[in-house]
């Protein structure tokens, strides 16, 4: 942790030389990341050259970062108007890719019992809204990983082992293609 980097230096040093990406959840990626120039930057990459990406709980909001104008996509979002963020995010790289999310239910326990504080917009809606094919278990905190091409995703804290699995295999599917 005493060798922390930005991304912008991650990008600037090359991005050929990285396997996949994987981003944990909390409320960064629903914040800061999904907005982050850098961050569209490495997705688009990575998407382009189709390399392994993961994203835990919150993460998959930053696949958002990949639209021309994920801040603009945000902002309605938080405005409260779907539609035009929906136009914000026309010809989105993940749009009609299935994926999930920490779901709107699992999310008000959360905000009800823990952070006692509600977020902007739900991620599942912002998803849906931008064109990902969002899909949730009928179970809050089970364990849930949908892999669509080299997007890989889990839908909360509980998924990790299985995420982690599917990840792996993804990269040396990838290098072994390399």
């Amino acid at each position: 942790m005493n060798e922390v980097r930005t991304l912008r230096s991650i990008v600037e040093e090359g991005l050929d030389n990285y396997a996949g990406v994987f981003v944990p959840g909390g409320q960064a990626p629903v914040v800061d990341l999904m907005q982050d120039p850098d961050m569209g930057e490495v997705l688009r990459h990575f998407h382009e050259r189709s390399k392994p990406t993961a994203f835990l709980c919150h993460g998959p909001i930053a696949v958002a970062a990949a639209m021309p104008h994920a801040r603009e996509f945000r902002a309605a979002l938080i405005a409260g108007v779907p539609a035009k963020a929906a136009e914000w995010a026309k010809d989105w790289q993940y749009a009609g890719y299935r994926m999930t999310v920490f779901s709107n239910s699992e999310e008000k326990v959360v905000e009800d019992y823990i952070l006692h504080a509600k977020l902007y917009f739900n991620v599942v809606d912002a998803l849906q809204t931008a064109g990902g094919k969002v899909i949730t278990t009928a179970t809050d905190f089970e364990p849930h990983v949908v892999e669509d091409r080299e997007l890989i995703t889990g839908q909360n804290p509980r998924s990790d082992r299985a995420l982690a699995g599917k990840f792996v295999a993804a990269l040396e599917r990838s290098l072994a293609m390399a």
